[in-house]
């Protein structure tokens, strides 16, 4: 499971990674078509759960070559899990994906519960899911993507020293706004699409409260769907994301955005494919 994209995507490498903290990633490296490493030093774009997200968003970097809206060069790390976490990797991004001390919304333990009574998850399925949400750890993940993955990515296929990117959608997204907000220096472009702001009470606004000036340019999306749609956590995420929106261009922020016509689970790809557009365009 840990490796399940591995020899299904072209030009894609994989690897796994044990972490300071000691936990295993799976790591999917995906270069442009037609890479020559001793000619090219491309960018990376960091792509944010890589057991799902991979399949959908590697196989955009033919968007390099596309003759009618050419995207910049970039080299795509896909970051997910490997191992015994990768089995669970859907409740596993809990920790890593989730700023520290963020409150668990009463919607989200609401759409929990329901996934219980209609039989989506177990009970014990759900304990487990809540479990990773007591104890979240954003900032040493975003340590081990800046000081011990980029590291060896750059080292081992020659990418450029500056002009990185990061990708994240739902807890992903989360996670870009929370990166972007603390300043990580390493990405120049951030996208976060339908960004897991699951409350008002969000640490996100905490770091809003105290924001400078951010250089790195940051894309955000979400969903139309969601927004009209009867699903209170999903109408939440929408609704907290334009709040996050409307406070940074009240900032004077370097962000764009853009609403899609499509759900939380169907949002993925075309969110990766905004951004790419809006933050990579040649």
């Amino acid at each position: 499971m840990s490796a399940l994209w591995q020899g299904c995507l072209p030009d894609t490498d994989y690897f796994e990674l044990r972490s300071a903290g000691g936990h295993d990633y799976g790591i999917w490296v995906t270069t442009p078509p037609g890479h020559d490493p001793t000619t090219a030093s491309p960018p990376v774009v960091y792509v944010l759960d890589g057991n799902w997200s991979v399949g959908q968003t590697a196989p955009l970097i033919v968007t390099q070559r596309d003759p009618m809206q050419r995207v910049q060069p970039y080299i795509q790390v896909s970051v997910g899990y490997a191992g015994e976490e990768a089995e669970h990797w859907a409740r596993v991004r809990n920790r890593d994906l989730v700023p520290p001390g963020e409150p668990v919304a009463p919607e989200l333990l609401d759409a929990v519960e329901l996934g219980v009574s209609t039989g989506a998850m177990t009970r014990e399925q759900a304990d487990a899911y809540l479990d990773e949400l007591r104890d979240t750890r954003a900032d040493e993940f975003l340590t081990f993507l800046t000081e011990e993955l980029h590291p060896r990515i750059e080292r081992d296929y020659r990418t450029a020293k500056s002009g990185h990117g990061l990708f994240g959608y739902s807890y992903g997204g989360l996670f870009a706004l929370y990166a972007w907000l603390t300043g990580a220096t390493l990405f120049d472009t951030v996208g976060a699409g339908s960004p897991g702001v699951a409350g008002e009470d969000s640490q996100i606004f905490k770091q809003l409260d105290t924001l400078t000036d951010r250089t790195a340019k940051l894309h955000l999306t979400f969903n139309d769907r969601e927004l009209l749609g009867t699903i209170p956590v999903y109408q939440n995420l929408a609704k907290n994301a334009a709040t996050v929106l409307h406070r940074l261009t009240a900032h004077g922020a370097s962000v764009t955005s853009e609403v899609l016509r499509e759900t939380h689970v169907t949002g993925l790809q075309p969110s990766f494919l905004s951004y790419l557009r809006t933050c990579r365009a040649s």
